[in-house]
């Protein structure tokens, strides 16, 4: 069996879950609502503390699915109760975040200030008071998606390995470079 996939779910107090019919699974919580399409050949059944996944055959695509589908909805259940965060550093002489309005300004070094809009159950956060360099909170409770926007916003100013400079996560190393004049 699937090393991931035999594994339960454990269901939190605050959390429900169902499947209906047409083999879509919700989880609703605290902080929001998910729903998932599960393959028709994999099995989802619920106790009162936990969910357990199962198969329908030991065919390949059936175990890799085994273990996909556990582990989105356990994600899904982290996420309603827990909710998902990443953090961003934006690091530069006068690169600078905004969000007002529902729209991230960033001012990076361009000739233009770029606009992003989260997509929908997606909050961003700026904070410049803690540190220096500005740094961008992004939470929400589906983990694709807050990871997704993150990288997107990481995309618009990869950090640079001469001087560092850059939009990167806060927990994230960047190698430095020798320029010209260490070639010497």
């Amino acid at each position: 069996m699937s090393r991931i996939g035999k594994q339960p779910v454990p269901l939190l107090k605050n959390v429900e879950f169902s499947i209906d019919a047409d083999n879509v699974a919700t989880v609703k919580g605290e902080k929001g609502t998910g729903t998932l399409r599960i393959h028709p050949e994999i099995k989802v059944e619920t106790t009162e503390s936990e969910i357990i996944v199962s198969r329908s055959s030991d065919s390949k695509e059936h175990k890799s699915l085994h273990g996909l589908y556990r582990s989105l909805i356990d994600n899904m259940v982290k996420g309603v109760s827990e909710g998902y965060k990443k953090q961003l550093e934006i690091i530069g002489v006068g690169y600078r975040a905004a969000f007002s309005g529902g729209v991230l300004e960033l001012n990076l070094g361009y000739s233009h200030p770029i606009y992003f809009m989260p997509p929908e159950g997606i909050d961003i956060e700026v904070d410049t008071k803690t540190k220096k360099n500005p740094i961008l909170n992004i939470s929400g409770v589906n983990k694709e998606l807050v990871g997704q926007v993150a990288a997107k916003i990481r995309s618009l100013r990869k950090p640079e390995p001469y001087k560092g400079k850059g939009i990167r996560y806060v927990d994230e190393y960047v190698r430095r470079k020798a320029g010209k004049s260490a070639a010497k």
